[in-house]
């Protein structure tokens, strides 16, 4: 989902009623990214507090790739990490993820081993339908084991869009939250659903309703199960006791657009770059009774700070035997202060891009290859920026591309090598750089093998189901990323 995707960002068909009341009631970030602009490696780092060039979420197999968690991925979220859930069960949280895991597949990266006490999702996104030969319909898992599969037992009409899974998914929160507060118990839901991820989908009574078609009826679906959720928290009389964030893992797919693609207002490119477009979300916090109603923050956030605030709200701190690079946003939110914080702009096994304050240097612009665009895929569709998005990976260590992004948000106008506004802002961020190259540790990269034999081709329930497939023999390759 992009940043001009909600009303209260903008959106002129103002379709997201919900999500603005939220805003209204609580506090909206406008400078809040994500750590990647990629699915799985921008969850990673939303639970692990960690960039994913720490964690494992990327590759080496060629420069600057984006790589995210196929079926055939061998990796997958390494046990040496800490997740959010595993800290929060030494407070005495219950954990539940809801939705798409995306941190690997095979048996050893289920989420009930690493925190989660409850799941009912996937461990990757929806695409389908497979034939079950050559490739495995992907499974759904209700806590350790599969009770079905994408397109066989939960339907996705690819016809009409239609599917009921985004009202699934509102029940099964809904109902974890009725349990806990019955028994008195502190929780964490991490409430990760995907109807806007192309094939985009919607349930029946949604379907038709948006102005902006079918990716229109799925954000119009979501903002009215946040609402429902909302809702229910006050109806409980538990609001004031729970914090609740919303946000996004990458930017608008303009890829898919305009049909099944959203949109990023107006910033440049979208998910797969690390232009604005591809990394800048739309945020809102909500806390009854602590935050300020309608409050705007300029403080500069990123997914991986849900990490550190979720801990600091739980009374626990943030492990000290690694780098964390989320930072806690209490006094952000509930004091209104400016916290001074760099946000890095990471493709891969390389930092692109870093924003300090209002500037943003780039080291390297790539949009994608042009063989790629030659195909008719292009992430900045009707974007092109002369000499910034560019089609073969240009390199500018030496003198970085700045854009005051301030003044210029949709990064049209780099500024003057040779003006004396450029040289102070470099001076700055040059030291800020330097400073991070010289802590950053790379974790093992864990999305370098492909192997279709590691496929979901017999999960964990398949027998029960009469659902297991025989998987081929184990061919482990290096995975190719084009993007």
């Amino acid at each position: 989902m992009g940043w001009g995707d909600l009303g209260a960002f903008g959106e002129p068909s103002k379709e997201t009623p919900n999500l603005d009341q939220m805003a209204s009631e609580g506090m909206l970030f406008l400078d809040f990214y994500t750590a990647n602009p990629l699915c799985s490696p921008s969850r990673a780092a939303l639970l692990t507090g960690r960039l994913p060039v720490r964690n494992g979420f990327y590759t080496t197999n060629a420069h600057a790739r984006n790589a995210y968690t196929p079926q055939d991925i061998v990796g997958g979220i390494p046990d040496s990490e800490l997740l959010l859930p595993e800290l929060l069960k030494k407070a005495g949280y219950i954990n539940k993820i809801i939705g798409k895991w995306h941190l690997g597949h095979r048996p050893q990266f289920h989420p009930l081993k690493h925190g989660f006490d409850e799941w009912f999702g996937s461990p990757n996104c929806h695409f389908g339908p497979f034939d079950n030969k050559a490739l495995p319909n992907i499974p759904v898992y209700r806590d350790w084991e599969m009770i079905g599969r994408y397109y066989e037992d939960f339907k996705i009409d690819l016809k009409t869009g239609e599917a009921n899974l985004t009202q699934i998914y509102l029940q099964e929160a809904l109902d974890f939250i009725s349990k806990q507060q019955a028994s008195q118990q502190p929780f964490f839901l991490y409430w990760a659903i995907d109807a806007t991820h192309a094939p985009v989908y919607a349930s029946k009574h949604f379907l038709g309703t948006s102005q902006r078609g079918l990716y229109g009826d799925a954000v119009r679906e979501i903002d009215d199960s946040i609402g429902k959720i909302l809702k229910h928290l006050q109806k409980l009389g538990i609001s004031e006791n729970t914090f609740v964030f919303f946000t996004s893992d990458n930017g608008a797919a303009l890829i898919s657009a305009p049909k099944e693609g959203g949109s990023n207002g107006r910033f440049l490119c979208g998910k797969q770059t690390t232009f604005e477009g591809g990394m800048r979300e739309p945020a809102i916090a909500w806390w009854p009774g602590h935050i300020p109603a309608g409050g705007v923050s300029h403080q500069l956030g990123n997914v991986m700070d849900l990490f550190t605030t979720s801990l600091s709200l739980a009374g626990l701190q943030p492990p000290s035997d690694r780098q964390i690079d989320g930072i806690d946003l209490l006094p952000a939110i509930l004091q209104g202060k400016l916290i001074d914080r760099p946000i890095f702009y990471y493709r891969g096994n390389e930092m692109m891009a870093v924003r300090v304050g209002l500037y943003k240097a780039h080291y390297w612009t790539w949009s994608n290859s042009w063989e790629e665009y030659s195909k008719g895929i292009d992430f900045c569709p009707g974007q092109n920026v002369s000499g910034v998005t560019t089609h073969t990976q240009e390199e500018h260590t030496t003198l970085p591309l700045l854009f005051h992004l301030g003044r210029d948000p949709g990064e049209k106008y780099p500024l003057s090598f040779a003006s004396d506004e450029y040289q102070r802002a470099m001076e700055r961020i040059s030291v800020v750089v330097q400073q991070h190259k010289v802590t950053m540790v790379p974790g093992e990269p864990q999305l370098n093998v492909c192997d279709k034999a590691v496929m979901n081709w017999s999960p964990p329930g398949c027998e029960k189901l009469g659902k297991c497939l025989k998987p081929p023999k184990s061919d482990p390759k290096k995975c190719f990323w084009p993007h």
